[in-house]
């Protein structure tokens, strides 16, 4: 029997539910698509935990250069959960999540620490994680430039003052939006206690991970139970480079959301913004910067390596 693939299924219940009352709509959406996301995480061979800007798409892209090399496949299709596996049984499926937002809160909720038991916890897990400001400053121009209008509506109607992404500014969002700064810090701390208590779990930093890639890769190959020649290994990281994807992603070459052309007169509207560790410093004021960085060493574990 025919099943639709998982980026069908999504699309299917944000359709079906588009002309219902919003509250009915966000209600509906956030119950079918939480479901989705538990049922994609149960099937995959690694789940990856990761907030939007900390590298979840440039690494999904090493991991789909990898197996579109080995079995030929098209550049432009890449790996969100079952879209390569589907059409070679020898790629195992992905399920990349934040584990925080709305619906994908729910596979967080079974990863926590202190959860009950659950078949998905003993499953490789990989926490992506990322200095918190620029995280915050990549967010903001993720939100406001390119995050689809339903899952807007359904992170503003968890958080107590919903934000409006026509009016606000970069420092009101970092520093004082329910899902700036604060918030990160926060969720990265939860996180980092979470993975501690999986047994299969690893945290890598995007900041290693851009240092030396084709080692970084290789490592999360290792936690799903695959192999890499090296030949392999340095396409991937050769085709996911900045320079690359940057020019990949002006030509309009992906066909997905996350790597989607979406205004080519912006370049803070692109995906492949700036990819710049500690590129926070040149958009605050001196004097913003050490407020920011102040908090962070404050609040943040230190076992993340990010007090300055």
């Amino acid at each position: 029997m025919f099943e639709p693939s998982d980026g069908v299924k999504k699309a299917l219940i944000i359709a079906s539910t588009e002309l219902l009352p919003r509250p009915w709509r966000v209600a509906l959406r956030r119950d079918w698509l939480a479901r989705l996301e538990v049922a994609k995480a149960r099937r995959a061979r690694l789940i990856i935990i990761g907030h939007p800007k900390s590298g979840n798409t440039w690494l999904k892209v090493m991991i789909s250069r990898l197996y579109q090399v080995r079995y030929g496949l098209p550049s432009h299709r890449l790996i969100n959960t079952d879209e390569l596996s589907r059409r070679h049984p020898g790629i195992p499926r992905l399920a990349a999540t934040n584990g925080a937002y709305s619906y994908e809160g729910a596979v967080g909720r079974i990863l926590a620490r202190g959860a009950p038991d659950d078949p998905l916890r003993h499953k490789p897990v990989l926490f992506l994680a990322r200095h918190p400001i620029d995280i915050a400053v990549s967010w903001y121009h993720q939100f406001t430039k390119r995050q689809s209008r339903a899952k807007q509506e359904l992170i503003n109607h968890a958080i107590a003052h919903p934000i409006d992404r026509r009016t606000i500014g970069l420092w009101e969002f970092v520093r004082e939006s329910d899902i700036g700064l604060p918030f990160l810090i926060d969720y990265l701390n939860t996180w980092y206690d979470n993975v501690q208590a999986l047994p299969n779990a690893r945290m890598v930093r995007y900041e290693d991970l851009r240092a030396e890639p084709a080692f970084w890769l290789r490592e999360v190959l290792a936690l799903m139970g695959e192999q890499a020649t090296d030949e392999e290994i340095a396409e991937a990281v050769s085709f996911a480079s900045f320079d690359n994807l940057r020019k990949l992603e002006a030509s309009g070459h992906f066909r997905q959301g996350g790597m989607r052309l979406v205004n080519p007169r912006d370049p803070n509207a692109f995906k492949t913004r700036r990819g710049k560790v500690g590129g926070y410093r040149e958009d605050f004021t001196p004097g913003q910067v050490a407020e920011l960085e102040a908090l962070v060493r404050e609040r943040l574990n230190p076992a993340f390596g990010y007090a300055v």
